[in-house]
């Protein structure tokens, strides 16, 4: 399981390491895609698939089940994890997620999410006044 959070910086040749406490859960190539709230979504291969099995349980009938596989599986990079502890991020995976210089890496529990710095700040600062009104409905739902 993947938590907490830690402050990275992604290197001139597009790569970020991850934090040594993540290394240890994945194994080989790791799967990289977009993320919803403009960050980036990082599986191990097995937790991938999982997540890809639930997306194609969706219609292809339906605009948005395409639209979700589309975003999802469209986007997925198979990458190695080197040596090092690093992963390298495409153009298009660095552009999605506005990253530059300054990521943070969280844990989500099944997944990692790469943030940049400042877009995690904000989200967090927008985040912060409306998160006990989510655990109260939450609550009310039964499922908290």
């Amino acid at each position: 399981m993947f938590l907490g959070e830690y402050q990275h910086t992604l290197d001139a040749k597009g790569r970020i390491s991850l934090p040594a406490k993540f290394r240890g859960e994945l194994t080989g190539n790791v799967m990289i895609c977009n993320g919803l709230d403009d960050c980036l979504y990082v599986f191990s291969a097995e937790e991938y698939l999982a997540f890809a099995a639930q997306l194609s349980t969706g219609s292809d009938a339906d605009k948005r089940s395409r639209r979700l596989k589309r975003f999802f599986l469209g986007s997925a990079q198979e990458v190695p994890l080197d040596s090092a502890g690093r992963i390298s991020l495409t153009p298009a995976l660095r552009s999605h997620a506005s990253l530059t210089k300054d990521v943070v890496v969280i844990g989500t529990g099944e997944r990692i999410e790469l943030w940049d710095a400042e877009k995690w700040d904000a989200y967090n600062g927008d985040a912060e006044g409306s998160i006990e009104d989510l655990a109260q409905e939450l609550a009310d739902a039964g499922m908290l």
